[in-house]
């Protein structure tokens, strides 16, 4: 039997907010806590790595299913079904024995999480429409933008004071709230035209011939989600490396996320004064050179706290001018499969983080497989923009 629609009525913006940013969330929030957990479960730092690299994996492959899924099953129950894998992994999580099961259940996690995620933003758009939908997408992406932010301070405050297990109950009691809060508040959308399966399968395909999309795709993950090798690394840099205490990781985290906004800030002011190439260009050209300039920084063995934390800001910020442009050429490669570009576009920048978080675990240093990571993903990310933006001019 089909679900009982509920009565219409207004769907709280920041429980929207809240559903979307708790996949991102979970990943952020564990990062200052890796040390402490590899060392009770006896795990390598390449191993704890694991927690993140296969969890941001988890995050690509969801962004491919959640869209189909929810408009031939609607909003609700797909959602609802993500929430409760995502308080159960949570809790398989927290009770994890050894570092093997904790990997396992944070993938599953990561693909509970995944249904805010990408459900979030759709129901903000079958909510409301015009002007109205794009205020309160603004309003949503910035409190979004807030919890990555936060996330590694709380986790560095909970590992300290409670040990690393609490950040892990903190997430299972997270998913439980959303379930709730959820169940009670949010009604069924309006169902969207379920598209044919078929069409959606074309559409990929199409995609993955187009050397204009590949381009845009490859390069905006290069010089986005690579950042995902610092952040993975960042406990063992700053406590393994540099000897500053947990609590920190979280500050320096945090300060990436503030890079990003100014970054998007500014990109958005230039947006009609320069042409998407340049912002293409310029952008990740200035997180290339930051890449760089930390590189040669390790490999002359001057690295400082303030020198890294100062290169990585300028690194995020290159990334906050370079990403919505990325995002933009993308999408618009074929206005008949915006949706399935923007999905596919997702899938890529995550497995790209994916592979990156997990690079920058080989050898014994993390900041130099980091810095490594982040140098490459810069000069391939150029390479692919030169490429695509050739393509569609021929």
């Amino acid at each position: 039997m089909a679900e009982q629609t509920l009565p219409r009525r207004g769907t709280p913006l920041w429980l929207l907010a809240l559903l979307t940013f708790s996949g991102t969330l979970a990943m952020h929030i564990f990062v200052p806590a890796l040390p402490r957990a590899g060392g009770e479960l006896g795990a390598s730092p390449s191993t704890m790595q694991l927690t993140i690299s296969l969890y941001i994996l988890g995050l690509a492959f969801g962004q491919l299913f959640y869209g189909p899924l929810a408009d031939r099953l609607g909003r609700r129950p797909v959602l609802m079904a993500g929430l409760v894998l995502y308080t159960l992994a949570g809790l398989g999580a927290a009770l994890a024995p050894d570092a093997e099961a904790l990997i396992a259940a944070r993938l599953f996690q990561a693909l509970g999480g995944c249904a805010g995620l990408v459900l979030g933003r759709a129901i903000v758009r079958d909510l409301s429409t015009g002007s109205d939908a794009a205020r309160r997408m603004a309003l949503m992406n910035l409190m979004v933008v807030i919890g990555p932010g936060v996330a590694p301070l709380v986790g560095g405050l909970l590992s300290e004071a409670v040990g690393w297990r609490a950040v892990l109950w903190s997430l299972c009691g997270l998913g439980l709230t959303n379930l709730v809060l959820s169940w009670r508040l949010l009604p069924e959308p309006p169902r969207a035209a379920a598209g044919d399966a078929a069409q959606v399968l074309r559409n990929y395909l199409g995609l993955l011939r187009s050397p204009a999309f590949l381009g845009y795709a490859l390069g905006g993950a290069c010089a986005t989600t690579s950042m995902y090798a610092y952040v993975a690394a960042a406990p063992y840099i700053y406590v393994h490396e540099l000897g500053r205490p947990d609590v920190e990781v979280g500050i320096y985290l945090a300060l990436l996320i503030f890079g990003i906004w100014t970054g998007s800030i500014l990109a958005s002011f230039l947006a009609t004064r320069i042409a998407p190439r340049r912002m293409l260009a310029y952008g990740n050209g200035l997180s290339l050179l930051a890449a760089v300039a930390a590189l040669g920084m390790v490999l002359a063995g001057a690295v400082t706290v303030p020198a890294l934390v100062g290169l990585m800001f300028c690194f995020t910020f290159g990334m906050g001018v370079a990403s919505p442009a990325a995002m933009t050429q993308a999408v618009s490669v074929d206005p008949r499969a915006v949706a399935s570009a923007s999905g596919l576009y997702g899938f890529v920048q995550m497995a790209v983080g994916a592979l990156c978080s997990a690079l920058a675990g080989v050898g014994s240093s993390p900041v130099l497989a980091a810095t490594i990571v982040l140098s490459v993903a810069g000069v391939v990310a150029q390479v692919s923009f030169r490429l695509a933006a050739r393509a569609r001019e021929g």
